[in-house]
């Protein structure tokens, strides 16, 4: 057992591991996931405990912002201190804290109020705060104006605005306008940098992040590459593909979100990257591309796992391997065992997530 750092823990809705030794955790995170494959010596990555995370979702309350309460979706308490999150974002939260003290807080039964999330990122060298508005409140114009007001006192780098309807529940959106700097943040991954948008995914632990990336290069060098051809699926803005880039003849990036790949020309051109050829696609329809063997894949999903069409294209092009990388180790566990012609080379476990039963599993399936 251990004693939890967080004041809020057992009341508050997020972490809920911190009652369990570190050491315990990972344990049981590994166990988990040998179960679900089915394979023994699943590999462990780690960083730190607490302090971690660059990018946190907080709900508005009447009086500040802060987390749903543990067990409910409709009721929100105020945080004013998350021991998992890096301390440039606690300092960001303190400040959103301290201005915003009384709110026209959203309601999820009733869809009135008007502020919704302050979503705090803190990768790298960079900041942002994205501020979620319900655009069909009342209050939304004096909303804008405090958020304006704020944007000249805070530290953050970047301040955005994004518009929301009031059924829907999400903490980012395609419409959005910037209220200070930018709305592209960078993270440096392996020596590349990367731009993404304020709005776009990207790992919130940079430290494991860097190890995951890291050891899916060591998979992927310790075969024959130079001639072949290296296919990354739900590229996202292209982090995989461009850090392999100088291990193949030509590599394929293949996302389905158009922002993302806007992003994604960006970095390819960025980092020099000259056989990287990105394409804006559904990876449901891989069928319309063809690819040069010999043949690699990444492939990382988002937690709903690969459409059984890409599943069926990617065993019609029978890469040399593939390696799997999810969010989700029950549905890779269902993927994994589609591949028939394939075996486990490699499983590894990222812990991307401690005081929380979620992970970042990688595995590497080669042919028989």
């Amino acid at each position: 057992m251990a004693e939890p750092k967080c004041s809020f823990f057992g009341r508050c809705g997020g972490c809920s591991s911190q009652h369990l030794a570190y050491q315990l955790q990972l344990e049981n995170k590994k166990k988990a996931l040998a179960s679900i494959l089915g394979f023994d010596g699943v590999k462990v990555f780690h960083d730190k405990e607490y302090g971690y995370r660059n990018r946190m979702d907080f709900v508005f309350c009447p009086n500040g912002v802060g987390l749903r309460k543990k067990g409910t979706w409709d009721k929100t308490m105020q945080i004013d201190k998350c021991v998992i999150s890096e301390e440039r974002l606690q300092a960001l939260l303190a400040e959103v804290n301290g201005f915003f003290t009384e709110n026209d807080a959203f309601d999820l039964r009733t869809h009135k109020g008007t502020l919704r999330y302050a979503v705090i990122r803190t990768p790298g060298q960079t900041s942002s705060i994205s501020f979620v508005l319900n655009q069909a409140s009342p209050g939304f114009e004096d909303a804008v104006a405090r958020i304006k007001e704020f944007a000249s006192l805070t530290t953050a780098d970047n301040i955005v605005i994004t518009y929301t309807l009031p059924q829907t529940d999400v903490s980012s959106a395609d419409e959005y306008s910037v209220v200070k700097g930018s709305d592209m943040l960078t993270e440096t991954l392996m020596g590349h940098d990367f731009l993404y948008s304020v709005q776009g995914f990207f790992q919130n632990n940079t430290a494991v992040a860097g190890m995951m990336h890291e050891h899916c290069r060591s998979l992927l060098a310790a075969h024959e590459t130079k001639g072949a051809h290296l296919l990354d699926l739900y590229c996202g803005v292209g982090t995989f593909g461009i850090n392999n880039a100088d291990l193949f003849k030509e590599v394929t990036i293949v996302e389905g979100y158009g922002p993302a790949i806007v992003a994604a020309n960006k970095n390819v051109a960025a980092n020099g990257a000259k056989n990287v050829r990105p394409i804006l696609l559904d990876a449901m329809y891989l069928k319309r591309l063809e690819f040069p063997k010999p043949l690699y894949v990444i492939t990382d999903p988002p937690r709903s796992g690969m459409h059984p069409k890409t599943i069926e294209r990617l065993k019609e092009l029978k890469p040399e391997s593939i390696i799997y990388i999810s969010c989700n180790v029950e549905q890779l566990g269902k993927d994994v065992l589609k591949f028939k012609d394939y075996k486990i080379a490699n499983a590894t476990m990222f812990d991307l997530f401690p005081q929380t039963p979620h992970i970042e599993a990688m595995v590497e399936l080669v042919k028989m």
